[in-house]
């Protein structure tokens, strides 16, 4: 009877060893593909190249020759996603607006809900700061050009070998003519082997 406990016991201690998790911190920018799927490598590499393609097009050098060198003034609109995946396009829309900071050769405002979030806490300063640092109405910077974007995929299968393909289309449009001044597109092929 005591081998059969002591068997049981070792067998239990081997069990909770072999299935506890082990988590290692890496470096966020370090290159982890475990499912094949998008993640914030994707997202990352598609930012930095699309506006380094929107940067060096000639609307830039255009807009700041008919603005006296004047920096244009971006926001980011909406990034659809239309691919097979759930991807949050948020954090893509926030690696591109991380990357038009870096390149510090426009200016960007804050649009969508953190921008009423914006209006709502200077519509609170109206009731409740001092006149000397309440902020005023009416002094937001309006955007010349707004990016807007879609993320498409195509994917084919055979047996447990997958091919996925995204392609990320943005293009910039002038607020006051709406004319498109820029379209770009990046395309990522990944192979999974299951």
């Amino acid at each position: 009877m005591k081998k059969i406990i002591l068997s049981a016991s070792l067998i239990l201690a081997l069990v909770v060893t072999g299935c506890q998790r082990k988590v290692t911190r890496v470096e966020p920018e370090k290159q982890i593909d475990l499912s094949g799927r998008w993640n914030d490598v994707d997202s990352r590499m598609v930012a930095d190249e699309m506006i380094k393609q929107v940067l060096g097009e000639k609307w830039l050098s255009d807009y700041m020759q008919a603005n006296g060198g004047k920096k244009p003034v971006v926001i980011v609109g909406f990034v659809k996603n239309k691919s097979h995946e759930q991807i949050e396009a948020e954090v893509f829309m926030k690696d591109i607006e991380k990357s038009f900071i870096k390149s510090n050769q426009v200016r960007l405002v804050q649009g969508g809900e953190k921008r009423e979030q914006v209006r709502g806490e200077r519509a609170d300063q109206q009731d409740n700061s001092s006149q000397s640092t309440m902020k005023k109405w009416g002094l937001e910077i309006g955007a010349d050009f707004m990016m807007q974007g879609t993320i498409n995929s195509v994917v084919d299968s055979y047996k447990r070998d997958k091919v996925v393909f995204y392609k990320t289309n943005l293009e910039l449009t002038n607020i006051q003519t709406n004319e498109i001044v820029w379209i770009g597109d990046k395309e990522i092929k990944k192979t999974v082997k299951n």
